[in-house]
């Protein structure tokens, strides 16, 4: 059995589209004997989190799974070794810099061990 890389892409409905539109990307290993058991294997993992649920300010929220972007089979894995990579463009430079900091000063917190 292979190792792969999946990813899924997950469309988030806040009050029936009256807020801004939500894509949450979900990077997944599963286990699969080849690419094509590993691509289905991935969408029904989406599938079975698609949920529907109120938030906590009452607002009616739908997780609809709309399907899988990337397979990539996994060969040994080595210390250090890419798995995975995307660019990201944003007209706003240090705001998207002060925030890919800002989530790295999360982590360092949640774990006081980093110094």
């Amino acid at each position: 059995m292979q190792r792969y890389l999946v990813k899924l892409m997950f469309n988030i409905n806040i009050d029936n589209g009256n807020h801004a539109h939500q894509f949450d990307e979900q990077i997944r290993i599963v286990e699969a004997y080849t690419l094509e058991s590993a691509f289905q294997k991935a969408r029904n993992i989406g599938k079975k989190e698609e949920e529907t649920f109120i938030n906590s300010e009452s607002k009616m929220v739908h997780w609809q799974f709309i399907d899988v972007t990337d397979v990539y089979e996994l060969e040994a894995l080595k210390d250090g070794e890419q798995v995975y990579s995307t660019t990201h463009e944003n007209t706003e430079r240090h705001s998207f810099i002060n925030y890919v900091r800002q989530k790295a000063m999360l982590i360092q917190a949640k774990s006081l061990t980093f110094a």
